[in-house]
């Protein structure tokens, strides 16, 4: 059990918990959440014994064993798999211990050395390792390549590795998706679901919380609160206390100007100056309820673009790749592509099948190898990748960006736009070099809205956004009247806002028919297969070999017919089967939108101030209670059109 009594943490002058509170039980799946800067890291520091509490207490038993990610990664000529298996520093100090009693003939020593590594799994450990690196994305050759040989992002790939390698009672993973695309996050996701330990997550994706997390520890106003559920549970509960701390603060609102009211006018009067004295004492003891904040979310939407060409752009038979002084390196071939005014795709495909090849392609960064490519008059191409983000100037400001690509614009009117990307004041002037990740990545979508693009071409948008920016885009994205081409590891981010799926495999570019469960399925068939242990730290036995299919006897014309006979009577009995099904199915989806319209309604009106007046106390205890109860009759709704769905498929089947 994890517990926190009272714990204050301080770093430098800012307190970022003051005698905040949290209980977590063996086992629990956890995510904590915040606001940047709110002090998520530093707890996990103070978990890993690299901070000390300012006052209160923490604590865990003495004996669990702590992983983490390590945030450096230094450049070895040791191999990758040798690398990922350092993880587990229990087995490499039992390997170490036996080169010692070996070297020092000692039998009996050797003997129990052996026995420990079996209990340690030493024998199945390559194994586990190259499962580990694989489902991570790495190749069998990679596997063998020297630590230095990688970048920054593949090296933190690595170091994740030796966590997940690491037997442990608690896992500390802080925004463990950052370096990875979505075969490996669906990798990692199923991964975790069977840690036996206890976890906790920072992260801003909140598939991933919702698909791992069974509890929300949230830091706000400098306390600790739990939620039970995953994130999006977390969203509802958070929701309906904040609709409730609203009223609350209404009515002390109220309260107290009607005391003060009555401070101001009996103060001077001697006859009434005791009960003046005694509401002044009850005014200054009255405790300040926590303002809300909802209301100051950041949000941001795209200018209405200009009218765009159709099609936009058409690529015949077209090669992408690279070309420099070596030759030509294709990545993808046989590309034919017709994009329409309107489409939204998101783009699928394993980490290196080309996906950013095909982008910087379309967006004419890269000329084709061979084809033809033709690019409409009068297409507007907004293109965000992680190049140009770190393209901009970190010695100038926000204001200079913008001022240069809009030199004849007032000033004023470009501050005024920054700020509504959360630019304030002094910030808009400011060099860049301090900003965050997530700031810089503003301020590059900040510049591609202003130019009112009809083509967006977006690759790994959200990395280092937080959660309420990655928020802020997928309704401004959501929105958008142009044409989308994304790329993202955020599947939230995908089903909200695309409308079908390419996906880029073995060098070429095909539709994808199916959704993002459909592709979870396909990768974890295919090129995850080999990589999905049973559980963290168990090997899977090694699939069996497919069996052959036989040939398929040739049939007489009699006896095709008899089988066409044999076809047509089938499917009658499968429609006649379907029709009920189908006919529930319809029901449960007009039930479903009459609530859904009706809980619109209710979020409407209780997002309205007037509605919290004192005299309306009542309809607002029924409303959220029949928020509540329609939150919880759709969830029913739509398990029951899951059920009748899954029924249907498996008669398709």
């Amino acid at each position: 059990m994890i517990r926190l009594t009272a714990l204050t943490l301080i770093r430098g002058t800012k307190p970022l918990l003051e005698a905040a509170d949290l209980t977590l039980n063996p086992g629990e799946k956890v995510g904590l959440i915040g606001a940047n800067g709110s002090g998520k890291s530093s707890l996990f520091a103070l978990l890993r014994n690299e901070l000390q509490p300012d006052a209160g207490d923490a604590f865990f038993p003495a004996a669990w064993r702590v992983a983490h990610v390590a945030q450096e990664t230094p450049a070895l000529d040791r191999p990758a798999l040798e690398y990922a298996i350092d993880g587990d520093t229990h087995l490499r100090k039992l390997e170490a211990e036996l080169e010692d009693a070996e070297a020092r003939h000692d039998g009996h020593r050797i003997g129990d050395l052996h026995a420990a590594l079996a209990d340690a799994d030493a024998y199945t450990v390559r194994s586990r390792g190259e499962q580990l690196l694989t489902g991570l994305g790495f190749s069998h050759d990679q596997m063998n390549q020297p630590v230095a040989s990688f970048s920054g992002g593949w090296r933190m790939r690595l170091n994740l590795a030796q966590a997940l390698m690491c037997p442990s009672d608690l896992l500390l993973l802080d925004e463990p998706t950052n370096h990875l695309d979505l075969d490996a996050i669906l990798w990692v996701e199923d991964w975790l679901k069977r840690y036996p330990g206890t976890l906790l997550i920072i992260s801003h994706d909140r598939d991933f919380l919702d698909g791992v997390v069974n509890v929300i520890a949230h830091i706000d106003e400098r306390k600790l609160k739990r939620y039970g559920g995953n994130y999006s549970q977390f969203e509802k509960q958070r929701a309906i206390n904040l609709a409730l701390s609203q009223a609350a603060m209404v009515k002390q609102t109220r309260e107290r100007d009607h005391l003060q009211s009555f401070i101001d006018r009996f103060k001077a009067k001697a006859s009434k100056a005791k009960q003046a004295q005694s509401r002044m004492k009850m005014l200054a003891k009255m405790e300040d309820l926590a303002p809300i904040h909802a209301a100051a979310a950041f949000q941001f939407e795209f200018r209405e673009p200009d009218r765009a060409p159709n099609p936009l752009l058409v690529l015949e038979d077209v090669v992408a790749g690279y070309r420099n002084d070596e030759g030509d390196k294709p990545i993808l071939g046989n590309i034919n592509l017709n994009l329409q005014a309107g489409q939204r795709i998101g783009l699928l495909g394993v980490n290196g099948a080309g996906k950013s090849t095909l982008i910087k392609t379309i967006a004419g960064e890269l000329p084709p190898l061979t084809g033809d490519a033709h690019w409409g008059k009068g297409l507007a191409i907004g293109y965000f990748a992680q190049h140009q983000v770190e393209m901009l100037r970190h010695d100038q400001s926000p204001l200079w960006h913008l001022a240069k690509i809009a030199p004849t614009v007032r000033e004023q009117e470009l501050r005024n736009f920054l700020g509504g990307f959360n630019f304030p004041g002094s910030m808009v002037s400011s060099p860049i070099a301090p900003f965050s990740g997530g700031e810089k990545a503003r301020l590059a979508l900040a510049l591609i809205v202003w130019q009112k693009p009809n083509l967006l071409l977006l690759d790994e948008p959200t990395n280092h956004l937080d959660l309420e920016t990655r928020e802020a885009l997928t309704v401004a994205l959501a929105q958008f009247e142009g044409t989308l081409v994304l790329v993202s590891h955020d599947r939230h981010l995908l089903r909200a806002t695309t409308e079908e799926f390419l996906i880029v495999a073995d060098g070429s570019l095909k539709p994808f028919d199916g959704d993002l469960d459909d592709y979870r399925d396909w990768l974890f068939k295919t090129k995850l297969a080999i990589a999905k242990p049973a559980k963290p730290g168990k090997v899977e036995a090694e699939p069996a070999a497919p069996i052959q299919a036989a040939p398929e006897p040739v049939l007489s014309t009699a006896e095709r017919k008899e089988q066409k006979r044999q076809e047509a009577e089938s499917r009658q009995r499968l429609s006649a089967q379907k029709k009920p099904i189908e006919t529930r199915i319809k029901r449960l989806e007009e039930k479903m939108a009459k609530a859904n319209a009706r809980k619109t309604d209710l979020d409407a009106q209780l997002a309205d101030p007037a509605i919290y007046a004192e005299d309306k106390k009542e309809a607002v205890k029924a409303h959220l209670f029949e928020q509540a109860t329609l939150a919880k009759e759709l969830e029913q709704l739509e398990g029951e059109w899951l059920e009748q769905q899954a029924e249907l498929e498996a008669l398709d089947a």
